[in-house]
């Protein structure tokens, strides 16, 4: 079953497919050794028209629907998973706030200029002392005459050293707990906006994250998302959407885990005989592809659901608790079938097991992923 893929999803998977394994696959260990940001990647993805892939043609986007656009990050975090998390965190944390919450003006000044590929963006959430407490938010927005003046810290943040414009949040009301945060667009370049140290990381070595200073940093009221005070909810919005997105990106990982198990198991000879032939081996690969195959439904169903415009908060959390929990079980599985080899650099499951593990993490960890299931299902929203 492929969970009733049309025409144009068929498509964009072949399509996508075959760029991400002879394109961008080869390059995938020269990325992560030299931790360069794949700048090739991008030039030929905007080409194909996937830099916009889920929003309106008017807008420079592909006009696909996000279970295209799930299938798009699965396939190319299969080839490389730097560049995966890039193109996730560039269409659903950067571009997606401001093509659901911009106005119309807002909308056309930046999502043709990040839809053809010309820029990114990036959405500046985490700070020092705000994680999973993403309403500890400290970094202030003032009103000043025809500006908000900001002043923080921002930290984690993907591409935020590179993008044309971040997405911040701060707070406008600090009295008002959460409902006092505001979201603003924050324009690459502009005085008091200074990007920080990018960090040392285990894996994902090809996308740059950085922490973000904004010492009196000036920002027009126009680029005032919404209306002041809305920030945490459409930061809550945001984050479901991009959820799908790093479960689509685990299912990749997963999948390439297992294709390199696959491969090695059927080359590699002991004891006279390739180890696939081995009921230990065998096992695992099932257990691999099992759980696999659930992931991808679910992920797939939580990106219908949201094309469908019905809520999908539960069923994101449940794609990307089950898929990047999955893939940290199956990149296990991959090295240790492997043996020895698994543990050099030489073969790319090394890469795959390091690269893996930031998705039970990012865009909130396992832990939280259980809370926001629970609260759903318990009512307490």
């Amino acid at each position: 079953m492929e969970f009733g893929l049309n025409e144009e999803q068929r498509m964009v998977r072949s399509m996508v497919r075959d760029f991400a394994q002879n394109v961008v696959a080869p390059r995938a260990a020269y990325v992560d050794a030299t931790e360069e940001f794949p700048a090739e990647n991008f030039e030929q993805m905007a080409q194909l028209g996937l830099m916009g892939l889920p929003y309106p043609e008017a807008y420079e986007g592909g006009g696909g629907d996000y279970l295209s656009y799930a299938i798009a990050v699965e396939e190319i975090a299969r080839a490389c998973g730097s560049t995966a998390l890039i193109y996730a965190a560039h269409i659903s944390l950067g571009c997606g706030p401001i093509h659901s919450f911009g106005t119309e003006k807002q909308k056309q000044k930046w999502l043709p200029r990040l839809c053809s590929g010309q820029g990114l963006a990036a959405f500046g959430l985490t700070e020092p002392e705000a994680g999973s407490d993403a309403g500890a938010t400290r970094t202030t927005a003032v009103r000043d005459g025809d500006d908000y003046v900001l002043n923080g810290c921002k930290m984690w943040i993907t591409s935020g050293a590179l993008a044309d414009v971040v997405n911040c949040t701060a707070k406008t009301d600090p009295t008002a707990g959460t409902k006092g945060i505001s979201c603003f667009l924050v324009e690459k370049g502009v005085p008091g906006f200074i990007p920080g140290k990018n960090e040392p990381k285990m894996g994902l070595k090809g996308s740059v994250t950085s922490a973000l200073a904004l010492e009196n940093c000036r920002v027009p009221a126009s680029n005032l998302l919404g209306k002041e005070g809305e920030g945490f909810r459409q930061m809550l919005i945001t984050l479901d959407s991009g959820r799908i997105s790093i479960g689509a990106m685990a299912l990749g990982l997963a999948q390439a885990a297992l294709d390199e198990a696959t491969r090695y198991a059927n080359e590699r000879v002991q004891f006279g005989q390739p180890i696939a032939k081995f009921q230990a081996i065998q096992w695992m690969i099932a257990d691999m592809a099992t759980e696999i195959d659930a992931a991808r439904l679910m992920v797939y169903r939580a990106a219908s659901m949201k094309d469908a415009g019905v809520r999908f908060t539960k069923e994101a959390a449940m794609a990307k608790l089950y898929a990047s929990e999955v893939a940290e079980r199956a990149a296990f599985k991959a090295v240790q079938i492997h043996g020895g080899y698994g543990y050099s650099r030489e073969y790319p499951v090394e890469r795959i097991y390091r690269d893996q593990r930031l998705c039970t993490i990012g865009e909130g960890t396992s832990e939280i992923q259980r809370l926001v299931i629970a609260r759903q299902i318990l009512g307490k929203l």
